[in-house]
């Protein structure tokens, strides 16, 4: 069964390492036949949320820029997948405020049951990535229906272009298969 999958790249480095693993995610669900869409937060502008609550009752943010029409396409996948470097042990900042505003999936019929984490880091032990996962777990936490099936981490990699013949792009790739 065909499923449709949002990645979202959270790195405003042009061709950056998680960005890499992300593609190669998105090339192994593409090649298994579910429906792919990329999408970067490079270009993209996304106001920090002001918790007004307003989006509870009207399932959508009072900010309008690109958040909104993220936020929907997330909430209209079956599969998330969220692409982040690690900054001081912790997820981008781009990526925790699309996060931030996503609380209007909080009190909707959103589809995704499966998230994903991929994540790339200048440090290489496990737990470099351990306070990133803390905080997806933490967002998925509050979405009941939702899991995270798999966190995928490559550390060692800095300069762009780094993780280039890197094993973990094989996972990345295979995981995307088998969604």
């Amino acid at each position: 069964m065909s499923k449709r999958v949002v990645i979202i790249s959270s790195s405003l480095r042009k061709n950056s390492n998680s960005e890499s693993l992300a593609t190669a995610f998105a090339q192994g669900a593409k090649a298994a036949g579910h429906a792919v869409e990329q999408i970067t937060l490079r270009d993209k502008v996304l106001g920090f949320c002001e918790g007004c609550f307003a989006c509870q009752k009207t399932f959508k943010c009072i900010i309008d820029d690109d958040a909104n029409d993220i936020v929907e396409k997330m909430k209209q996948a079956d599969v998330l997948v969220f692409a982040t470097p690690v900054y001081y042990y912790g997820m981008c900042g781009q990526l925790k405020t699309l996060l931030d505003r996503a609380n209007p999936l909080f009190p909707s019929d959103y589809r995704f049951r499966d998230v994903y984490l991929l994540a790339t880091a200048a440090e290489d032990e496990e737990t470099t990535v351990a306070g990133t996962r803390t905080g997806i777990q933490g967002w998925i936490d509050c979405f009941e229906k939702a899991q995270l099936k798999d966190t995928i981490f490559c550390g060692g990699v800095t300069e762009v272009g780094e993780i280039a013949g890197n094993p973990v792009l094989e996972t990345a790739l295979v995981a995307g298969k088998n969604i």
